[in-house]
C-alpha cells in the first residue's frame, strides 16, 4: 500500500496548483494576465507585429546599387576678346598678279586676307620686277581717303603702269618674268615681314622706267581708275 500511495501523490499537488492558477485568472476581471505570467512562466502578453520594412532597389547581381552621382554642370568660359589689327603681310594674305586689258599696260594686284583677324594695308605695294634694284614710285593722286582694312576673305586692290602707252616716256623697256611685292608697315617707311611672289604669265610682262603703282584700294574700281 505504501508504494501504491507515493505514485498517486505528486499528481494530486500537480493538479492543485494548477486549479490555483485557474482560479487566480477568473479574479483578474480586467483580463491582464502580466503578473500571473511574470510569476509562473514565460509572458503571454500579446506582442504586435513589427511594421514591415521599406522595400530596398535590389541590382541585377541582388546588391543594392551604389547612388548614381551627379554629372557636374558643364563649364562656360568667356568669350575671347577679338585680335587686335595687325599690318598685312605675306605670310597672311595671298597676293595675285593679272595683267589688264584695259587700261593697257596695266597689271592688277588683289591682295586677299587669309589670316584669323582684320590686317591694314598700309601705303602701297612696294614692286620689284625680275632683277631691279629699286621700287618704282606711287601715283599721289591715288591716295585714298583711309588706310585699306582688310576682314578675314575680304580683298585689296593696286594697280601697277607697266610702261608708257605710246613708248616715248619710256625708256630702259625689258620683259620680266618674276615679282615680288612687300608691303609697308604703318609709318610707311620700311616693308613688313617677307614679300610675296605672285606668279606673272609665262612669257612674262614688258615693263620699262616709266614703271608706277597706285596705292591699295579698298575696291576694284578705284585700283583700275588710275
Amino acid at each position: 500500500m505504501s508504494v501504491r500511495t507515493s505514485r498517486t501523490r505528486p499528481i494530486t499537488v500537480a493538479a492543485t496548483v494548477v486549479a490555483a492558477a485557474l482560479s487566480l485568472a477568473a479574479c483578474n476581471d480586467n483580463g491582464d494576465i502580466g503578473d500571473i505570467a511574470t510569476s509562473t512562466g514565460p509572458s503571454l502578453r500579446a506582442t504586435a507585429p513589427a511594421s514591415p520594412a521599406a522595400p530596398t532597389s535590389v541590382g541585377a547581381a541582388g546588391k543594392t546599387p551604389a547612388a548614381v552621382p551627379k554629372t557636374p554642370a558643364p563649364m562656360t568660359s568667356a568669350p575671347s576678346a577679338p585680335a587686335a589689327p595687325t599690318t598685312c603681310q605675306a605670310a597672311d594674305t595671298k597676293t595675285v598678279a593679272a595683267p589688264l586689258n584695259r587700261p593697257v599696260n596695266h597689271l592688277l594686284l588683289t591682295v586677299t586676307n587669309t589670316g584669323p583677324g582684320t590686317c591694314y594695308l598700309h601705303g602701297y605695294p612696294a614692286v620689284r620686277f625680275g632683277e631691279d634694284q629699286s621700287v618704282p614710285p606711287v601715283i599721289a593722286e591715288s591716295k585714298p581717303q583711309a588706310v585699306v582694312t582688310l576682314k578675314p576673305g575680304e580683298s585689296g586692290y593696286a594697280s601697277v603702269d607697266l610702261s608708257s602707252t605710246d613708248g616715248t616716256n619710256g625708256s630702259n623697256g625689258r620683259t620680266a618674268t618674276s615679282l615680288v611685292v612687300y608691303f609697308h608697315g604703318p609709318s610707311g617707311n620700311a616693308s613688313v615681314g617677307a614679300g610675296a611672289h605672285p606668279s606673272l604669265p609665262e612669257k612674262g610682262v614688258y615693263v620699262d622706267d616709266s614703271l608706277k603703282v597706285t596705292y591699295w584700294q579698298q575696291s576694284l574700281d578705284d585700283a583700275t581708275s588710275w
